[in-house]
């Protein structure tokens, strides 16, 4: 019995049917040659025992697989499921139909990934196999300069975008549906809670974007600094283009059609346009604005893999390696510091797997120079509490803020004043450590000032419902600041610092990033869109 041709869609990081070129392209080629398009997806259990991911970024993709399976049914066809290894699933597959092609986007992963996709490669190339990789983000492959990549990354999201294709049943339906009935009953069998405020699927990354754009994100740009307000106002989209349940590509046209809209109704009333459209025109050159950067961040990745886990400047090599502290690291992690704004927002992140973008960089900042830990150690927790984990946003970013790419101005926060300014009345405080709920606002932020008497009248004693602070975070600081000051005037660091530069400093020309508080070499970290 002769095998069925088949043109196989690889679904990885892009867990959507519209503005989706490898699935428009192969069912192109499915109905050109009679084959039978296939989509598959590979749950490989191997990438979930690596020690950057974690259970609520999973819980995350099996919401976003139903979604897939509903939609690729709703197009007339059916998700394919399968465990293992991806080279043994093509291998069992090309048992029983005759692969034509293989189709995916491009990914911009962890090592495991890049590996991984190092092995299919080989496979395909063995077997005879085409595989027809596209972009899904402006990361350009094999780039060496950025000279034009700003201009290929505006071609790139100036095309439209691909409507869902109708697609043929290919018959692959027996193992698939077994698997994926046991993928929805995990997913329905998770009590709410551990969902952590941020819901995967196409369906849930629409209603996030609607409801920004018909009104949450008026204030986005004003509003994204304190964890109290960026809460509501921040896009929370950041995990759904990480997984691919949004395109970026969409998200802009999304822009652009608000934009158009203020126009038309400033047009329409032949009046000087209202103060709220000026909110929301700087509010939506921000999110373009971070859109283009998400991408610039993961080109890095994708130019130098070793960023994972080497400085992008060598020369600050062993600065920081030999200074793991396993006890400050634990404290750090568990939002137990003694700093109780650095406390709350780490607590935030672990209960809910998200946290604005400028709280972010101040956790890092405080491992990094307070406590002087390697940036490695650290961004391996906070990959893992990230539900929006972006690998090459996220080590970029990591070095960026503990200062050793070289090209970056280090930003050394003040975890006392980063409270005063962001939750000046303690309310994000109260919320997160109950234990100092009762302090007054001019005890919050300096429990460690309190006098014992007035510690027995609130409610509270220090070093047993709540943790004297780690260090002196002032000194620490002036002593992090000496050290890299002496580290950065070495002779050889100057030619380092140009190389850097030269491989990833963007050429693209300064555009309105918003606050400047926030620029837009800052505003990124592993939440794209703060």
């Amino acid at each position: 019995m002769q095998k069925p041709a088949l043109e196989v869609v690889w679904f990885k990081r892009d867990l959507r049917v519209f503005d989706h070129a490898p699935l428009v392209a192969a069912n192109t080629q499915a109905l050109a040659r009679g084959s039978r398009l296939l989509p598959i997806y590979v749950q490989e259990h191997e990438y979930w025992q690596q020690p950057d991911t974690s259970e609520r970024q999973h819980d995350f993709l099996l919401q976003s697989l139903q979604d897939l399976a509903l939609a690729l049914r709703a197009q007339g066809s059916q998700l394919v499921v399968r465990a293992g290894e991806v080279c043994e699933v093509l291998r069992a597959l090309a048992a029983v139909g005759d692969i034509r092609a293989l189709y995916s986007h491009e990914e911009t992963g962890n090592r495991w990934t890049f590996e991984r996709d190092l092995r299919v490669k080989a496979w395909c190339r063995a077997q005879g196999i085409v595989w027809h990789e596209f972009r899904q983000f402006g990361v350009v492959r094999g780039l060496r300069k950025r000279v034009q990549w700003a201009r290929q990354w505006e071609q790139l999201m100036a095309q439209d975008c691909v409507p869902a294709p109708l697609l043929r049943p290919h018959g692959f339906l027996s193992q698939s549906e077994r698997l994926f009935t046991e993928i929805q009953r995990n997913v329905n069998n998770r009590p709410q809670s551990s969902r952590l405020g941020c819901d995967g699927g196409r369906d849930a990354g629409l209603a996030s974007m609607e409801n920004f754009f018909q009104g949450r994100g008026l204030h986005y740009q004003r509003a994204m600094s304190s964890p109290l307000s960026a809460e509501f106002a921040c896009s929370r989209l950041s995990a759904h283009l990480s997984l691919g349940t949004l395109s970026i590509r969409e998200v802009l046209r999304s822009i652009q059609l608000k934009q158009a809209a203020l126009t038309a109704a400033a047009a329409a009333s032949g009046k000087a346009e209202p103060s709220e459209h000026g909110l929301w025109r700087k509010s939506l050159r921000s999110l373009t604005a971070r859109l283009h950067w998400h991408c610039h961040f993961v080109q890095k990745l994708e130019s130098e893999p070793q960023i994972e886990f080497c400085n992008i400047n060598r020369g600050y090599d062993g600065m920081r390696e030999s200074a793991i502290n396993p006890d400050f690291h634990s404290r750090w992690s568990r939002g137990e510091t003694g700093w109780p704004f650095v406390d709350a927002c780490m607590r935030m992140l672990n209960a809910t797997g998200w946290i604005n973008f400028r709280m972010r960089a101040m956790l890092v900042s405080v491992a990094s120079y307070q406590l002087w830990q390697h940036w490695r150690t650290t961004g391996l927790h906070l990959a893992q509490q990230f539900i929006d984990y972006e690998p090459g946003i996220h080590w970029s970013q990591m070095q960026m803020q503990s200062g050793v790419t070289g090209i970056n101005i280090p930003r050394i926060y003040n975890p006392f004043k980063q409270g005063l300014d962001q939750d000046p009345n303690g309310q994000f405080i109260r919320r997160w450590l109950p234990e100092l709920g009762q302090l007054p606002v001019q005890w919050i932020h300096q429990p460690w000032n309190l006098p014992g008497s007035l510690q027995r009248q609130h409610g509270v004693t220090l070093g047993r419902d709540y943790p004297y602070p780690m260090c002196d975070h002032e000194q620490a600081a002036r002593e992090a600041k000496a050290k890299l000051t002496s580290w950065r005037a070495q002779p050889h660091m100057q030619a380092l610092n140009r190389e850097v530069l030269l491989k990833h400093g963007s050429k693209r020309r300064r555009v309105d990033h918003g606050a400047r508080k926030d620029s837009p070499q800052l505003d990124l970290f592993a939440s794209r869109l703060p």
